[in-house]
């Protein structure tokens, strides 16, 4: 596996934490602390900066609780973590469909929203050849809004996909930002270090920033082993409830003390906002 010692970096380059607070599926019946309101999102956003994250990936709920994608809410949810943390955290939306939402409405709350970032999942917004026409588009709208997209993918095969288009020269960016995820959103997921190994083997060459998120008990040690191996890690209520020892967290912000204290004991430093943000900014340059 080649692409494993490609990703391999030992220059103790910053390691970005986002935390993943609250997805569209869990509710207060899940945990007592997952926030779902503006207010307890920049409660959230606070306390998992001073936990050490450089970045925050928002879900808004209806008065349901149910998923949404609006840009009234996302707006309203980013005007109070940007008053709980300034600019210290990246914000990022995301336009998951959780299956209500169709390709085009996904585009058009990013359109509508026109967020610092936006994690765009290849399945559903380019499921099918047709679909790469428009996707392809709406990237190039991204970029010239330097609006930051985050490609999620979901198996090595997806990577695979993705680095044939930009060899095509149809993605408009030199390199994206990807997030890998190991596992799915099924009850009694729980993922481990080896699951990573996989998107590691030739198509992670093309995409010097990458992300990891993981599912269960075992998520510190998968971002322990992400950072060591080029990586950048997303945590938090939406994959995972769980602190290392399997005890259920008392929030958000005692996952991400936990990744940042693991990630500190192999002598990783943390990036913050800005540091992302350059990260990023040299991708589009």
């Amino acid at each position: 596996m080649s692409g494993i010692l490609h990703g391999f970096q030992p220059d103790r380059r910053p390691v970005a934490i986002a935390v993943a607070p609250n997805g569209g599926r869990r509710t207060k019946a899940d945990h007592p602390a997952l926030p779902l309101t503006p207010a307890e999102l920049a409660e959230t956003a606070f306390a998992c900066r001073e936990a050490g994250a450089a970045m925050i990936h928002l879900h808004v709920r209806d008065r349901q609780g149910a998923h949404l994608l609006d840009a009234a809410a996302y707006r309203d949810a980013t005007d109070a973590v940007r008053g709980a943390v300034g600019d210290n955290l990246v914000v990022q939306i995301t336009s998951e469909a959780l299956g209500a939402y169709t390709p085009a409405e996904q585009m058009q709350v990013v359109r509508d929203t026109r967020p610092e970032s936006v994690s765009l999942a290849l399945r559903e917004l380019a499921g099918e050849p047709a679909d790469e026409t428009e996707f392809l588009r709406f990237l190039a709208w991204l970029a010239r809004e330097r609006i930051t997209p985050q490609i999620i993918l979901y198996a090595p095969e997806e990577a695979t996909r993705l680095a044939g288009l930009m060899r095509r020269g149809l993605v408009p960016f030199e390199t994206l930002p990807v997030l890998f995820v190991l596992g799915r959103y099924v009850p009694g997921q729980r993922s481990t270090p080896r699951d990573l190994l996989p998107f590691l083997d030739g198509p992670a060459e093309r995409f010097p920033h990458w992300m990891l998120c993981a599912f269960g008990p075992r998520e510190t040690a998968c971002m322990t082993a992400a950072a060591l191996m080029g990586g950048h890690a997303r945590v938090g209520f939406e994959n995972n409830l769980q602190l290392p020892d399997g005890a259920v967290a008392a929030d958000n912000a005692a996952i991400v003390r936990a990744t940042a204290h693991a990630l500190n004991a192999c002598g990783v430093p943390l990036a913050s906002a800005g540091q992302l943000r350059d990260l990023w900014a040299a991708l589009q340059a």
